[in-house]
């Protein structure tokens, strides 16, 4: 049996202004399986992505930089950059440990799910309607909702 490759999406913003302005980078998704599967989710997601800073842009380029893509926004008195890359997860320190198989054999087949698992139970209006000391919701309306997965 072969291991899944797991790939990390990575993307390095420009933020803030003047003498604040610096990177930030943030691995904002993982894809198991080839480069190519990883490389076609990362170019998707820099094709959709609208950078915080400039505001209001004059120019919006896109380009592929080897294992990933640079997005150069002009604004009025600046560029941004915006880097896209995909690489190897190679070790991730928060990574839920794999589980140790129970009760099996290496000789038996792994058993194959019959269903998909159940969806979670939708918060009941009564619960959706809390509210703290500070009339904030305790749980926000979207928790629940199927239409969002």
């Amino acid at each position: 049996m072969s291991a899944v490759t797991t790939w990390g999406l990575v993307v390095e913003s420009t933020v803030g202004t003047g003498e604040r302005k610096h990177t930030e980078a943030q691995v904002v998704a993982h894809v198991e399986g080839t480069r190519g599967e990883a490389l076609a989710e990362l170019e998707r997601r820099a094709r959709s992505h609208v950078p915080t800073h400039p505001l209001s842009h004059r120019r919006r380029r896109l380009l592929r930089d080897g294992d990933g893509f640079l997005l150069v926004v002009d604004g009025a008195w600046h560029s941004f950059i915006t880097r896209f890359t995909v690489a190897e997860l190679l070790e991730d320190s928060a990574a839920p440990a794999a589980p140790e198989p129970v009760g099996r054999t290496p000789s038996e087949p792994e058993p194959v799910a019959e269903t998909a698992p159940p969806a979670p139970p939708r918060p009941t209006a009564e619960r959706l309607a809390e509210r703290d000391e500070d009339g904030v919701p305790v749980l926000p309306s979207w928790l629940g909702r199927r239409d969002l997965s």
